[in-house]
């Protein structure tokens, strides 16, 4: 794996299971493009011995990798990233911020909140929030 990607932490004592904690630090690797196209993934057996875990938890994670198409894997030549794989990570992330919009919008409703006001909020926030790509939201609100 190329000395820029870092995985870690993974340990028991960090929050979810330790194939999940690979299966997401891989997917945060790909999401920054510190891990492209066609970029070879380590080997099960020198992954586990760099994150001190089993073989076991590690062809899990790449499984789990597998059947999201983030990676694909060839007999006897390794696992890879997917063309597709930075598309669908994306995607995943997009869909956990719409659900995590849509549980802002329903909390501030029943918060008593206007759509004006939430808008504002949101707006607000933004601005607060550093990024690397900022797109303003346009349009006025309902």
């Amino acid at each position: 794996m190329p000395s820029n990607v870092r995985l870690g932490p993974i340990s028991a004592a960090a929050p979810g299971p330790l194939y999940q904690q690979i299966v997401d630090g891989i997917k945060r690797e790909v999401l920054a493009n510190r891990l492209t196209a066609g970029s070879a993934l380590p080997s099960y057996r020198v992954l586990a011995e760099q994150l001190l875990v089993s073989l076991i938890t590690v062809k899990r994670a790449y499984e789990e990798l597998e059947r999201e198409g983030i990676t694909f894997s060839r007999q006897g030549l390794g696992t890879f990233v997917a063309a597709r794989g930075n598309d669908r990570t994306r995607a995943d992330r997009r869909a956990m911020a719409l659900d995590a919009l849509r549980s802002a919008i329903q909390a501030g409703r029943q918060a008593g909140a206007t759509d004006r006001e939430l808008i504002h909020m949101l707006r607000e926030e933004l601005k607060a929030q550093p990024t690397e790509t900022h797109d303003s939201i346009r349009g006025s609100a309902t």
